[in-house]
């Protein structure tokens, strides 16, 4: 080979060399830019929630004590306190023990509580529930024990007549065994209002019967006290087999037949956006959805109708017995599922969670 034919050789494998060069560096780039030459750039989500702070700011609503309204069921028994075996690690207090066991949980954060009354006494239980709104009873008590020793706790009462009828229902019967809905309601309003007078920030009607919600607020404009008591109206509140546990501790459980036509069918939405509307027209502050976690529709709805008003929601005995015994059969980690549920309930909407969980989650989110 000449040697202007060997410089020549040379010379051109040097330019193939760099065209390989160029094409490599070319390959990068376009592996690198696909996505954005192909204009789909925001599929790309990694990024968003690669880290754990990063991962807090995808949510809508992140759980916070304020959120949380802990059931309490307040015994007429001063000195009880009984462990409830369906319900993991509650129990049921009477008045006596209620300062000694709120104590820490208002030191870590503990904002508002719902009071469940359980009479105890022999004979104390009538078909009218006259001891539901007795000024020696349970509730009353409490609530004024509770506003003495931590003025800051927000206090919920539960309003309903289950508790205190020997027949175990949720207002005044008829004859046939049929709710009297008149009377009921009347009853049921006049109980919300006994609450309201001896100190209750909020009073919260769960037994379903139709314009009681109308009939509390009428009752409080009357009184002259509407403007600092809260109404929230278990609007959306289901029937079903979740509520076990819960009839377990207040001893609410019928007697006879069930409460199928009063409470929700558990297919029933349409029933329960009408329900909503309703309450919502009656004078409802808030809106509560009941059951929880199998009806994250429904709560959805009612953000959707009441979209200026806050949603409650309730995870309800046998949802939070559930959970605890899927922990206990290794079904998966309690910690992890019980904040994966009440994350649920806040995507679908809710902003106020009821929860049997609140004393755990004072200490998670503390920690």
């Amino acid at each position: 080979m000449s040697f202007s034919s060997l410089v020549s050789d040379i010379a051109y494998r040097e330019r193939d060399d760099a065209s390989r060069i160029s094409r490599a560096k070319s390959y990068t780039s376009t592996a690198a830019t696909s996505v954005s030459i192909s204009g789909d750039i925001s599929s790309q989500l990694h990024g968003g929630y690669s880290h754990p702070l990063a991962r807090s700011w995808q949510a809508e609503r992140q759980l916070t004590k304020s959120m949380l309204i802990y059931p309490l069921f307040i015994s007429d028994q001063p000195d009880e306190e009984v462990v409830i075996p369906s319900l993991p690690n509650q129990s049921r207090r009477g008045l006596n023990k209620l300062v000694s066991f709120l104590t820490p949980l208002v030191a870590k954060g503990l904002r508002s509580v719902i009071l469940f009354g359980v009479p105890i006494a022999p004979g104390v239980k009538d078909a009218l529930g006259t001891a539901a709104d007795d000024p020696k009873g349970p509730v009353i008590s409490a609530i004024k024990l509770l506003r003495r020793e931590f003025p800051q706790l927000y206090i919920v009462t539960d309003v309903c007549l289950c508790e205190y009828t020997s027949h175990g229902h949720c207002g005044i019967l008829n004859q046939d065994g049929s709710l009297n809905n008149t009377l009921s309601v009347d009853r049921i309003s006049d109980v919300a209002m006994a609450y309201a007078d001896a100190g209750a920030h909020c009073v919260a009607p769960s037994d379903m019967n139709d314009g009681r919600i109308r009939a509390i607020k009428l009752k409080l404009i009357e009184s002259g006290i509407s403007h600092q008591v809260l109404l929230m109206s278990y609007a959306a509140k289901f029937s079903g087999c979740l509520y076990g546990p819960f009839r377990d501790a207040a001893g609410s459980c019928p007697s006879f037949g069930d409460r199928r036509c009063y409470q929700l069918p558990p297919g029933g939405r349409g029933l329960a956006r009408r329900a909503i509307h309703r309450d919502i027209g009656e004078g409802a502050d808030v809106i509560m959805v009941k059951p929880a976690s199998q009806y994250l529709d429904i709560i959805s709805d009612a953000k959707e109708i009441g979209r200026d008003l806050p949603i409650a929601a309730y995870q309800v005995s046998g949802e939070f017995a559930m959970i605890h015994a899927g922990a206990k059969a290794g079904v998966f980690d309690l910690k992890t599922m019980a904040f994966e549920s009440t994350e649920g309930i806040l995507r679908a909407g809710a902003s106020i969670v009821v929860s049997y969980f609140t004393p755990d989650f004072l200490d998670w989110l503390g920690n």
